[in-house]
C-alpha cells in the first residue's frame, strides 16, 4: 500500500449532495424512489466556509439527487465562487431550461447525464420527452452563452449497452463539448441502495454473457471508427478505460477477476449527503458527520483515519467493484 498521510491538511475536490430526491425514475438507479426532502441549506454550507478555505478545495461538484430542485441552489452556489471555487453541476437536464440565466452566471460548467439516443435515452429514464426536454435545455443554456461548457455522461448498462457509438453521434448533436462513459454499479449499496440489490435488480442493469460480447465488439468498433474522437477529447476515456468497461461487466458475471482501478479519491476528495453524512467516496461506508463534527472534524475523525489507514485499493473488494474510480493529480 502506497503511503500516505493518515491526517488530510487539503481537500482538492468536494462533491456535495444538494437535494435528496430526483425527477428521473433511472432504471440504474434508486434515488427517486426517496420521499423524504433534505437539502443542504446555505447556512449550514457557510459553517463549513472556514474549513472549505483552509483545506484548499478547489472544485466542488453538484451531485445527488437533482441538484436543480434545491430551493436556494444559486445562492449556494454564489458562496461557492466567492471562494474562487469551480463549480460543476450534474444533472438530469429536466430543468436546465427554467434555470438557464442563474446556471450560466453561477456554475462553471454543466454534466448531463445521456443514456443514448433519444428512445433510448427516454426509456432508461423512464420519463416522457426527457430527451427533447434535455435537448431544450442544452440550447436555451447555449442561448444564453454560445460557448458555455456542457458536457455529457452516459452510464453503460443492458439498456444501452449496443448504442455507444450512436450516443457519440447524438452528443455531437446536441451540442456537447465531449461525452464520457463509465460502467453501471450493480453491487454498491450506492444511489439509495441500502442493503444493495437482489439478483433480479441486477440483472435488469447488469448484462448477460452474449452482451457483454456485444459491447466488446462496440467498444472496438468505437476505438477503431471514434479514434480522432479520443484523440481530440471529444471522447474522455481512452482505449484502456473503454475496455475497462467490458472487463468490469466481465468481472459483474464471474467471467473474471475484479479489478480496483487506479484511485485517491479517499485522499484528494469527500461526498458531504444532504444529511451532512460524510464519505471518501460514493461507494465506501461513512466516515463521519460535518453537522456534528464540522468538515475538518469529520474528514479527520478516528474512524475516518482508521479507514484511510487500513485502505489499500488495489484488494479492497468495493474498490475492486468500483466503476467511478477518481485520481487527482493536482
Amino acid at each position: 500500500m502506497r503511503e500516505r498521510s493518515s491526517t488530510l491538511d487539503s481537500l482538492p475536490i468536494l462533491i456535495l449532495f444538494p437535494h435528496s430526491r430526483c425527477n428521473c425514475r433511472c432504471v440504474m438507479c434508486d434515488i427517486w424512489k426517496v420521499t423524504d426532502t433534505e437539502e443542504i441549506s446555505v447556512e449550514q454550507l457557510e459553517r463549513h466556509a472556514d474549513d472549505i478555505e483552509a483545506l484548499g478545495v478547489q472544485w466542488v461538484v453538484l451531485s445527488g439527487g437533482e441538484p436543480l430542485m434545491h430551493s436556494d441552489l444559486f445562492r449556494l452556489t454564489k458562496g461557492l465562487r466567492r471562494m474562487e471555487i469551480r463549480t460543476s453541476l450534474l444533472t438530469t437536464g429536466l430543468l436546465l431550461e427554467k434555470h438557464a440565466e442563474q446556471i450560466v452566471n453561477g456554475v462553471d460548467d454543466v454534466i448531463v447525464s445521456l443514456d443514448g439516443p433519444p428512445e433510448v435515452h427516454d426509456r432508461v429514464r423512464r420519463v416522457p420527452n426527457a430527451f427533447a426536454i434535455l435537448r431544450q435545455g442544452v440550447q436555451a443554456l447555449h442561448s444564453k452563452r454560445g460557448a458555455y461548457p456542457v458536457t455529457g455522461r452516459c452510464t453503460v448498462q443492458r439498456a444501452n449497452h449496443a448504442h455507444l457509438n450512436v450516443t457519440i453521434d447524438t452528443a455531437r448533436e446536441l451540442g456537447l463539448q465531449s461525452v464520457s462513459f463509465l460502467a453501471a454499479d450493480v453491487t454498491s449499496q450506492a444511489f439509495n441502495r441500502p442493503g444493495g440489490w437482489p439478483g433480479e435488480r441486477r440483472d435488469e442493469v447488469g448484462l448477460t454473457t452474449a452482451e457483454v460480447e456485444a459491447l466488446d465488439s462496440e467498444v472496438e468498433t468505437l476505438i477503431r471508427d471514434y479514434g480522432g474522437s479520443i484523440e481530440a477529447g471529444f471522447v474522455r476515456e481512452s482505449p484502456a478505460k473503454l475496455r475497462r468497461i467490458v472487463a468490469s461487466f466481465r468481472a459483474q458475471i464471474g467471467l473474471a477477476e475484479p479489478v480496483a482501478p487506479r484511485c485517491n479519491a479517499p485522499w484528494t476528495s469527500a461526498v458531504i449527503e444532504t444529511d451532512g453524512t460524510l464519505r471518501p467516496c460514493f461507494f465506501h461506508e461513512p466516515i463521519g458527520n460535518v453537522r456534528e463534527q464540522g468538515l475538518s472534524g469529520a474528514l479527520n475523525s478516528n474512524e475516518a483515519i482508521a479507514f484511510r489507514n487500513g485502505l489499500d485499493v488495489a484488494t479492497n473488494s468495493t474498490c475492486q467493484h468500483c466503476t467511478c474510480s477518481l485520481y487527482w493529480q493536482g
